[in-house]
């Protein structure tokens, strides 16, 4: 089972989207939901590469320490609202309190923040990025590169089912990224009423086979069932058939050539962060 979920935010509007998420799978595992806000540093507000008289600069550091002071309480207040409407009882994490939920404030940037607080949660909680306005790109950059750990990216403006987590596809193709998310996904996995795994292709020479991992699964108590797929876009294919596997959550690795790569020039993880209209875990 999920102990500890993470989920960074910052004063962007997608916090009731990402919260969602973490809550569903903290009331399905009774797991510990950790809020970090990454709070903006009134220097990095400042105009670049414009000298400005000592005055002028005192001003603007203090105007935008009370921006700064401003955004976290608005914050801190739809937080307060948005756990008692998802039933988390906000207190720190303890081994008598189920479903819980505490709120933490770093300043700094965001991938430092996930960074730091990433690397001891067991799933971290991220919405979908958005290219076109580059926002929310290093955060998933950041918890799959810096942490280790798994991280589900949301789609935005999307209601959370009650049933989020109860069918899981598990995307393979023997490559070692495939394997490092089965590992890392056992608990997240395991707790699921359904698991289907989608084998596209072939598979990776001299790696294990879906048969394989439905084996390696039911040593786990997991049983699973395989859909195999032939298409010259895996990556699209795999959210095609997700939707007609009826699967609520896609988990697959990601980025097994770089990510600077994918980005410019695409790649399958890149077709699926980009085109995902369900929520995906993805792990490098």
């Amino acid at each position: 089972m999920l102990s500890k979920i993470l989920v960074p935010v910052r004063g962007d509007g997608l916090v009731e989207t990402v919260l969602g998420h973490a809550a569903a799978l903290a009331r399905r595992h009774h797991a510990h939901v950790v809020v970090a806000h990454c709070r903006t540093r009134a220097e990095d507000l400042m105009p670049y590469g414009v000298p400005l008289p000592a005055f002028a600069r005192k001003t603007m550091l203090t105007q935008a320490q009370e921006l700064a002071d401003q955004q976290e309480r608005e914050l801190r207040e739809e937080l307060h609202s948005l756990a008692e409407k998802l039933q988390l009882n906000e207190t720190p994490a303890s081994p008598e309190n189920k479903t819980t939920v505490e709120f933490v404030e770093e300043s700094g940037r965001m991938a430092d923040v996930i960074k730091h607080n990433g690397r001891l949660a067991d799933l971290i909680v991220v919405a979908k990025p958005d290219r076109d306005r580059n926002v929310g790109t290093n955060s998933l950059k950041s918890g799959l590169f810096q942490t280790g750990r798994p991280v589900l990216m949301c789609p935005t403006g999307k209601h959370v089912p009650d049933a989020f987590g109860e069918r899981i596809a598990v995307a393979w193709n023997g490559s070692l990224e495939a394997s490092r998310t089965v590992a890392l996904t056992l608990d997240l996995v395991g707790a699921a009423g359904s698991v289907v795994i989608l084998a596209g292709g072939k598979g990776e020479p001299h790696g294990a086979t879906a048969e394989e991992l439905v084996d390696y699964y039911k040593l786990r108590g997991i049983s699973a069932e395989i859909h195999r797929f032939e298409a010259e876009s895996p990556g699209a294919a795999l959210l095609r058939k997700a939707h007609e596997t009826r699967a609520g959550l896609l988990v697959m690795g990601a980025y097994s050539t770089s990510h600077e790569r994918e980005t410019l020039l695409g790649g399958n993880t890149q077709a699926v962060v980009d085109a995902a209209d369900i929520p995906v875990v993805l792990a490098h």
